[in-house]
């Protein structure tokens, strides 16, 4: 297929309830689409880069860069029609792999719906239905957080992660135990903490957690592989996964033992599947992680968390847990208690609706050939 038009919009979408993790608080996000159009058929992909580098290093201004002048340009010139064509082409440029990954997305979802298949049979996806978990942020008082929890479980969440930050953990995780003591619990730091912290953090396991995710900053491997010895509830890594290297190295320094995987942060559908690949081979579970994407962003990641070795509860919520209006058709939803069906249409499986994208279009660019 050639490539006859990209498009770029950035968007701004406001939440149904603030989030806020040790990073601060946020009421809305802002991210950007990339279609990709060939042959009467168009790809969706979305970029998950945020407004301020806070969880990564891009934000929506350096991916829109690095989009409008390299990666589009690159298409046109290198006459691309496909992700893996695209993935190893893109290679040339360091980094920015956010930016190669809602490309690359808008890819495999073309190349699906060329095929007439969803997403996840290109793949190689064994579930046509995921678990899904929901995230909580940060909340103004202890009795609010735990209302806020029940809340989830009463719509169906199975399991619940709780953010957290020095000052806003065992408390928090002792008030959502006691008021919920057989739920299936685990804790996100973003790597708010520090070595110094190590003994606050072993006193977690009291708590009987799923996983710790990401207690200290994405670099320092060897520190988590330390704090790891300490605790008996497993670490997860999230930031510090930025490939298939590091989740190599992270594995074998026993950094952690569990990986959560994204595919905006290390670059695309490509490498993420390299990773699953791996952790399956060694013997570790992962997980999909969202990062309060739209639902096309949404729906890639459930195409993706098909994939036989996702065995954990995702982060993959229903459209209405972030957003009041979605800009897809049909909202994704719970299909039963806890879990969420990976859709059956062609490609991503969901429509998107022009008019609902236009109402949250902040900017917008087209590109083509030529």
């Amino acid at each position: 297929m050639k490539i006859e038009r990209l498009e770029l919009f950035l968007l701004r979408l406001p939440y149904v309830h603030f989030f806020e993790t040790s990073f601060g608080r946020s009421y809305d996000r802002t991210f950007i689409l990339i279609k990709v159009e060939a042959e009467g058929l168009a790809g969706w992909g979305e970029c998950t880069a945020e407004e301020s580098p806070l969880y990564s290093g891009e934000t929506t201004e350096t991916a829109w860069h690095v989009l409008k002048d390299f990666l589009v340009p690159l298409v046109f010139k290198k006459n691309i029609s496909g992700p893996g064509e695209f993935q190893r082409a893109a290679s040339i440029y360091r980094g920015n792999r956010m930016a190669k990954a809602g490309l690359e997305l808008a890819f495999w979802d073309l190349q699906a719906k060329a095929a007439g298949v969803p997403l996840a049979k290109l793949y190689g996806g064994t579930r046509t239905e995921i678990e899904a978990g929901v995230s909580v942020g940060i909340e103004d008082s202890l009795p609010e957080l735990v209302d806020r929890v029940g809340s989830y479980l009463g719509q169906g969440y199975r399991r619940i992660k709780i953010k957290i930050k020095p000052g806003w953990d065992a408390a928090a995780c002792r008030a959502v135990r006691e008021r919920h003591p057989g739920i299936l619990l685990q804790v996100d730091a973003n790597g708010a903490y520090g070595p110094g912290d190590a003994s606050a953090l072993a006193a977690l396991d009291e708590f009987r957690l799923l996983l710790v995710e990401q207690p200290y900053a994405p670099y320092d491997l060897w520190e988590h592989a330390k704090l790891q010895k300490k605790m008996s509830t497993p670490l997860c890594l999230d930031e510090s996964i930025l490939s298939l290297a590091t989740a190599r190295a992270a594995l074998e320094m026993g950094a952690c033992r569990i990986i959560n995987i994204k595919v905006g942060r290390v670059g695309g559908v490509v490498e993420a599947r390299a990773i699953h690949d791996h952790c399956r081979s060694a013997g570790v579970p992962v997980w999909c992680g969202g990062m309060l994407e739209s639902g096309i962003g949404r729906a890639h990641n459930l195409h993706l968390a098909s994939l036989p070795n996702f065995s954990l509860p995702h982060d993959l919520s229903a459209s209405r847990r972030y957003y009041r209006e979605d800009i897809i058709d049909p909202f994704i939803e719970l299909s039963g208690p806890g879990t969420i069906r990976v859709p059956e249409g062609p490609g991503i499986g969901v429509n998107p609706v022009p008019a609902r994208i236009a109402r949250a279009t902040v900017r917008r660019e087209e590109f083509r050939p030529g």
